[in-house]
C-alpha cells in the first residue's frame, strides 16, 4: 500500500504555519498604534479638550437703600358695618324699593309694609284721645264750678274733691292715649323699613305678598358697608411690642398690594388691636382701615398685608438670588478688579422686593453674582455675559414706559 505524499497547495501550508499568527495579529496591532503615541502630547489637535478660561456669569451691583421695617401677614376683608334688615312689626310686604346687590344711601326707603291696619289703629287711637281730652276740659270746668259753689257754701267739700279727683283721673287717661297715639304712628313709620348706613345690599329673603313677622329670626336683606372697609389679619405675639412701642410714636401704616397697577400697594391705618392673644396658637388679631374709594377690596377677600413699623437708612442689599446656601451657612461670590470671584460668607436680613438685607459681609458698590454660581469656585475668572445688562436696560425703559403711559391714562 503506498501513502499520500504532502500536497503543494498554499493553504495547506498556510494551515501548517498556524502557530506564528499570534505574532503577525501583534505587528498588526503595534502598527495601528504608533501614530497614536505619535500625537502631540499637548493635546492641541482636539479642540474639545481645550479648557474654558472664564466661566460667563449674571453680575450686579450692591447698593445702599432705606429699607422699610415691616411685618407681613395673611387675613381678609370685613366691612366696616353689617347692618341685617328686620320688619319691627308684623303685616304683609307691600312693596321692595332696590335689586339686589344695589348701592343704598343712608335713609333709602327699602321696603314697605301694607300700612293700611296701622293707619287704622293710629286713627281709632286718635279718636279715643280726643274724646278723653273733651272730658278733661268739661272736668277741668266742673272743678272750678264747685271751687266757687265750695265758697259761697252752696256745696259740700266732699262734691268738689269728687270734682278735682275726676280731673285728676282724666288728666291720666288722656296721657295714656296719648302715648297709645304715640304707638300707633310710629307702627305705622316702621312700615317704611329705610337703610341705616350707606353701603351694598345683598341678597333679597323675601318677596313682596309675604307675611313679615317682626323681629324675625332671618333678616329680609344685609346691608353691608365697603366705605371704608376692615382688613382683618393676626400677626404672631412676639411682634405686639414693636407694633405698640412703634404706634405709640405715631400712627402705623399698612400696605396691601394694588391688584389693579402691578408694584403699587393700597395704604390704610392700623385702627384695632385686639385686646387678648390667642392661647393656642400665640397669635394676636390685628384690624387696619383702608378708604376703598374705588371699591376694589370686597367683604371676605383673602389678602396681603405689611405693617410698616418705620424705616431703617444705609442698608446694604443684593438680589436675593446672589445669596447661596452652604455647609457654612449663607455666601455669595463677589467679582473682584481682575475679574476673579472671592467666596464670601454673609448674614443675610429680611427680604424686600425681591432683594435682601445684608448685615454683615458686603459693603455697598461690591459685585456680587447673581447667575452661574454652580460652576463658580473661590479664584475662578469670570466674564460678565453679554447683553444682561443691556437686556435689564431696556427692561427698565420698558417699564417707565409703561409706568408713565398708566400714568397718562389716570389723567
Amino acid at each position: 500500500m503506498m501513502l499520500p505524499l504532502p500536497s503543494s497547495n498554499p493553504l495547506s501550508r498556510f494551515f501548517s504555519a498556524l502557530p506564528a499568527r499570534p505574532v503577525l495579529m501583534l505587528l498588526c496591532c503595534l502598527f495601528f498604534l504608533l501614530p497614536g503615541c505619535s500625537s502631540n502630547p499637548n493635546g492641541d489637535g482636539k479642540k474639545g479638550q481645550k479648557r474654558k478660561s472664564t466661566i460667563p456669569v449674571t453680575i450686579e451691583t450692591s447698593q445702599k437703600k432705606i429699607l422699610p421695617l415691616e411685618i407681613g401677614s395673611t387675613g381678609y376683608v370685613e366691612s366696616f358695618a353689617t347692618f341685617a334688615v328686620q320688619s319691627q312689626v308684623t303685616g304683609t310686604l307691600k312693596s321692595v324699593h332696590f335689586k339686589e346687590g344695589d348701592e343704598v344711601n343712608a335713609g333709602d326707603l327699602l321696603f314697605t309694609i301694607d300700612p293700611r291696619p296701622f293707619a287704622a289703629n293710629l286713627a281709632k287711637a286718635e279718636a279715643l284721645f280726643a274724646k278723653d281730652k273733651a272730658e278733661l276740659d268739661n272736668a277741668h270746668r266742673e272743678a272750678n264750678r264747685y271751687a266757687l259753689a265750695l265758697q259761697k257754701g252752696a256745696v259740700s267739700a266732699e262734691q268738689s274733691d269728687q270734682a278735682t279727683t275726676k280731673v285728676a283721673t282724666l288728666t291720666a287717661t288722656v296721657k295714656a292715649d296719648q302715648a297709645a297715639v304715640d304707638a300707633a304712628r310710629l307702627e305705622l313709620e316702621y312700615c317704611s323699613i329705610r337703610s341705616p348706613l350707606a353701603g351694598r345690599t345683598g341678597e333679597i329673603k323675601t318677596d313682596p305678598g309675604n307675611q313679615i313677622k317682626a323681629n324675625a329670626d332671618s333678616p329680609m336683606v344685609i346691608i353691608k358697608q365697603i366705605k371704608p372697609v376692615l382688613a382683618a389679619f393676626t400677626v404672631p405675639g412676639q411682634h405686639l411690642a414693636d407694633i405698640s412701642k412703634y404706634r405709640a410714636a405715631g400712627t402705623l401704616k399698612v400696605l396691601m398690594p394694588d391688584k389693579n397697577v402691578k408694584g403699587e400697594s393700597l395704604t390704610g391705618l392700623l385702627s384695632f388691636i385686639d385686646n387678648t392673644m390667642d392661647p393656642t396658637t400665640g397669635v394676636i388679631r390685628l384690624k387696619a382701615t383702608f378708604a376703598n374709594a374705588d371699591k376694589t377690596l370686597w367683604p371676605g377677600q383673602m389678602i396681603d398685608v405689611r405693617i410698616q413699623l418705620t424705616t431703617r437708612p444705609d442698608c446694604i442689599v443684593v438680589p436675593s438670588q446672589a445669596i447661596q446656601t452652604g455647609q457654612k451657612g449663607p455666601y455669595l461670590y463677589v467679582v473682584k478688579d481682575d475679574q476673579t470671584v472671592e467666596y464670601r460668607p454673609v448674614t443675610p436680613g429680611m427680604l424686600y422686593q425681591g432683594e435682601t438685607l445684608i448685615e454683615a459681609g458686603l459693603q455697598a458698590g461690591e459685585r456680587v453674582v447673581t447667575d452661574g454660581q454652580m460652576q463658580l469656585a473661590d479664584g475662578v475668572k469670570v466674564a460678565e455675559r453679554k447683553g444682561s445688562s443691556q437686556s435689564k436696560t431696556d427692561d427698565s425703559d420698558k417699564a417707565a414706559e409703561s409706568g408713565t403711559s398708566s400714568a397718562r391714562g389716570r389723567q
